[in-house]
C-alpha cells in the first residue's frame, strides 16, 4: 500500500491534526479485520456497533471508553483440557478492537446476546456547542 504524505494538511488546517493523524494510521492497515463488526444507524443522534464474538462469555469481555476512543477487549482464558480438533474454524484467540469516537459521542450501554456484543451509543451535543445565529448590526 502506498504512503500519502498528510504534511499539506498539517500546514494549512488549524487544529486539525488529530484528524491527520487518524487518517494516517488508518491509512497504515494495521488493523487485522478480528472480530467481525456492524456499525449502524439507529437515529439521527444514536448508533450501535455489533460484534461477533462467539465463544466469549460477559466475564471475558471488557468494554472500556476514554476521552474518544472505545476498546473492547476479549481474554478467553486457557482450557483445562485441550480439545483434539479435526478442524477449528471458530477462532477462540483473544482480541483488542479500538474505535475512534467523534465528540460528544457517548457509550450508554452494551448487551450480549446470541454470540453478538452489541454498544449502544449517543450524540449529545451540549447547547454551547450547538451553532447559534448572529445578528448583523448596522453601521452608523
Amino acid at each position: 500500500m502506498s504512503r500519502f504524505d498528510f504534511s499539506p494538511l498539517y500546514r494549512s488546517a488549524i487544529g486539525f491534526d488529530r484528524l491527520a493523524s487518524l487518517m494516517e494510521n488508518a491509512a497504515s492497515g494495521t488493523n487485522n479485520g478480528y472480530p467481525p463488526y456492524n456499525i449502524e444507524l439507529l437515529s439521527e443522534n444514536q448508533y450501535r456497533i455489533s460484534m461477533a464474538v462467539a465463544g466469549f462469555g460477559r466475564d471475558e469481555l471488557e468494554i472500556t471508553s476514554h476521552e474518544n476512543t472505545l476498546m473492547v477487549k476479549g481474554h478467553k482464558e486457557q482450557e483445562q483440557n485441550p480439545r483434539n480438533y479435526l478442524y477449528q474454524g471458530i477462532a477462540e484467540r483473544g482480541f483488542e478492537r479500538r474505535f475512534q469516537l467523534a465528540d460528544h459521542i457517548k457509550v450508554v450501554g452494551a448487551d450480549l446476546e446470541n454470540g453478538l456484543l452489541h454498544i449502544d451509543l449517543v450524540r449529545e451535543v451540549p447547547e454551547a456547542a450547538k451553532p447559534k445565529t448572529i445578528a448583523i448590526g448596522q453601521a452608523e
